[in-house]
């Protein structure tokens, strides 16, 4: 008799100490949605902050630029003999040319973004690009530039489709599991465990638009002022925390400029394609507060009265797992 009794009593203590708060203050019981501020106000602020992100990227970039020539008065511009052969005759207005060439760039950005339902990513933020332009030849002929540097400011906007993450990999993983019933455990034991794997990777699709100023110029008569581009490329991340992450994104940037001819009564398209790869790093607004009761020393996600806090820096993993904590 006094078996049954004494795990009653066991199990009824346990149970107590489960609703409790030990010695720190830390709310033992499992929650999935946390308060992080006493207030209302204060914890929808900080739910919202806790979505935005602020990034610095740089990189180089390879641009192509084209102009499909045609004009009445060629000699208005500045069209060079690219070699001095005898066959070579001075352009007329029946004749057609595309002149192209390529060099290199190096843009660097400083951006914000905002995670919607970790589905959609909605940003903006400023460029500046530092490149070289060189000649532009077709056949025999060259077309030349005042300059070969130019600097270009970038104010732009941004849109990101999430095509893979781990939120994404769990559903993959339940789809592909799914032709095992509950009752193999085995396979679903693996299942699970595979979910619970950290994976830290997210793809995003991303698409970007905005005008480009021409802050000095390679050529005088390029007519570049506010002029409109737009983007697309692929963006991988890689997590170091819920709140830290490096990315590499590769893309291809379309725009185009004027160049006016001598006379001011017709101009050419110049159009540029830019091959661009970065490297960044982002961070998030953290919505958590650092603790900072005294003589706690949990490092992990943690509560205190109903309020949820972080025990660690934000460029470490909140909730870490055996093989994060060091």
């Amino acid at each position: 008799m006094r078996g049954p009794i004494f795990f009653l009593i066991l199990f009824l203590g346990f149970g107590t100490l489960e609703a409790q708060e030990d010695i720190f203050g830390i709310d033992t019981k499992a929650r999935t949605k946390n308060r992080k501020a006493q207030s209302d106000i204060g914890n929808v602020t900080r739910n919202l902050i806790s979505n935005i992100s602020f990034e610095f990227s740089g990189g180089g970039a390879y641009h192509n630029s084209v102009i499909d020539f045609l004009s009445e008065t060629p000699g208005q511009y500045p069209i060079s003999q690219f070699r001095n052969l005898d066959s070579l005759r001075e352009l007329t207005g029946e004749d057609t040319l595309r002149f192209s060439g390529g060099s290199y760039a190096f843009p660097v950005n400083l951006g914000v973004r905002i995670n919607v339902f970790n589905t959609l990513t909605i940003g903006g933020g400023y460029g500046r690009e530092f490149g070289n332009i060189s000649s532009l030849q077709a056949d025999n002929y060259e077309w030349n530039f005042e300059q070969n540097s130019y600097v270009i400011d970038r104010f732009y906007g941004t849109v990101g489709l999430v095509l893979y993450d781990a939120r994404k990999r769990a559903k993959y993983l339940s789809w592909r599991y799914r032709r095992y019933g509950s009752s193999n455990f085995y396979m679903q034991s693996e299942k699970n465990q595979r979910i619970r794997q950290n994976y830290p990777w997210r793809f995003i699709l991303e698409g970007e638009f905005g005008n480009v100023i021409m802050r000095q110029s390679f050529d005088e008569n390029l007519n570049a002022n506010d002029r409109s581009f737009y983007s697309v490329g692929l963006r991988i991340e890689r997590e170091f925390s819920e709140y830290s992450r490096i990315f590499v994104k590769a893309g291809a940037e379309f725009r185009n400029f004027g160049f006016q001819s001598q006379n001011l009564n017709e101009f050419q398209d110049l159009s540029q394609t830019l091959y661009i790869a970065q490297v960044g790093f982002s961070i998030n607004l953290p919505g958590t507060k650092r603790c900072k009761v005294e003589g706690c020393g949990v490092v992990m996600r943690h509560l205190h009265d109903g309020v949820e806090y972080r025990g660690s820096s934000i460029f470490r993993m909140q909730n870490r797992k055996i093989g994060q904590w060091y």
